[in-house]
């Protein structure tokens, strides 16, 4: 249950937060012609979101990898288009820069969207395990955790919204900005990172540093977007302390009265919720975080330059850790499982996107620790996604082989 709450929150907070602002922005320009193209830039993004994650779920057509490339780089073309529309000077060709300004607008909606949504719609077809019912106790805990995420989330959004809508545009524009800002480094990271991963950029030492920090630290960004959208509620509600009661008749000093109290109960509703989330994010994550602990490593053979491990030992199809100290005493933790019949799963206990923070076993399922991404088993020993690292063996009289040298060639990882 708690894990779908943390899931949704942290993958759809930023997003509620830019749409809210996005939107409290377009009414009040008022131009009909943007809210209907923002409009339909939303319906556009949540329709491709839908048809992705049905693809993502009945298919191979969709490389997770590439498709949020694809995506974030959209974001952020769209992203700083939109900040530069946003403080453009006035021009002589107005109409043509407010077209363009409400395309701007409706593709980047559309590409939040379509990035934030498809993992949010996939996580239902996660409830029910295989073998296990819909009508079970789990599978309910399942969907309350991730209905309670949703709420949050879109309460949070919706009271952004409206004191957005109450405070100068100025201000929201200001706001928004910096809000954009923040998440497009956010989403360059997430680029940059597949990027390296997948080996079409060189890897150097300074950005593979500078992109671990980054991705450890992901949830920077997301409490930087919430402190920034908080500063709405709170001018609101300061604007709110500052306000005289005052009119030419008494149901103008009530309409005064009831404007005020609405500020009031919007902004505590948002501090409500971004409280909610950054407990869900720090203290209800680190609960459900503290049980998970690597086991042991298992016994190994060593002669000369080679790692002996008996077939016998890995045949359970269960996972299996092992750990070698190389020439400088880092250990090096491979893992090992047995995946059908004929094949096996051999690679580093680290990864390119999540560095050396390992993988455990959870009912027959391998677990990345850092992410919680599920594996899939048959995939293990190849590259991609959150894969682990392919480490190289052979089979030789009934023993698996693994060459020190290549371990040794991969300590870096686990320093």
């Amino acid at each position: 249950m708690l894990r779908y709450l943390i899931r949704v929150i942290e993958s759809s907070t930023v997003t509620g937060i830019l749409v809210a602002l996005l939107w409290a922005l377009l009414l009040k320009e008022g131009s009909e012609r943007r809210k209907r193209a923002a409009a339909w830039g939303c319906a556009a993004g949540a329709a491709a979101a839908l048809v992705i994650a049905v693809l993502r779920r009945t298919t191979a057509l969709i490389n997770r990898g590439f498709f949020n490339t694809w995506t974030l780089s959209a974001a952020i073309l769209f992203g700083i288009l939109y900040i530069v529309s946003l403080w453009r000077s006035p021009q002589k060709d107005a109409d043509k820069a407010r077209r363009v300004e409400t395309f701007v607008t409706a593709m980047l909606l559309a590409a939040l969207l379509l990035y934030a949504l498809p993992p949010v719609l996939l996580y239902p077809t996660e409830f029910a395990l295989p073998g296990e019912s819909i009508f079970s106790t789990d599978f309910l805990f399942r969907l309350i955790g991730f209905t309670a995420g949703l709420a949050v989330v879109v309460l949070s959004a919706s009271a952004i919204y409206k004191t957005a809508r109450a405070l100068p545009e100025k201000l929201v524009k200001a706001l928004l900005t910096a809000a954009l800002a923040v998440t497009i480094c956010n989403q360059l990271v997430v680029i940059v990172q597949f990027l390296l991963a997948r080996r079409i950029i060189p890897m150097t030492r300074w950005l593979f540093a500078l992109i671990i920090a980054g991705v450890n630290n992901s949830a920077f960004f997301i409490y930087t977007v919430m402190g920034i959208s908080l500063l709405l509620p709170l001018a609101l509600f300061i604007s709110g302390l500052k306000t005289a009661i005052a009119g030419n008749n008494p149901a103008e000093c009530r309409k005064v009265r009831a404007a005020v109290r609405r500020g009031r109960r919007w902004s505590a509703a948002a501090a409500l919720c971004f409280t909610a989330s950054v407990l869900a994010m720090t203290v209800v994550k680190a609960y459900t975080e503290k049980g998970v602990e690597l086991s042991p490593a298992e016994p190994m053979t060593i002669e000369g330059g080679e790692i002996l491990i008996p077939l016998t030992q890995i045949e359970d199809g269960h996972l299996h850790r092992f750990a070698y100290n190389t020439s400088d005493g880092t250990e090096v933790r491979f893992i090992v499982i047995k995946k059908n019949a004929v094949a096996y799963g051999v690679g580093l206990d680290a990864c390119d996107i999540c560095g050396a923070t390992g993988y455990y076993e959870r009912k027959d399922e391998v677990i990345c620790r850092l992410c919680d991404v599920v594996m899939n088993i048959s995939t293990i020993g190849f590259k991609g996604g959150c894969n682990p690292v392919p480490l190289a063996y052979s089979l030789r009289s009934g023993s698996m082989v693994v060459e020190t040298a290549n371990l040794e060639n991969e300590k870096n990882r686990f320093k």
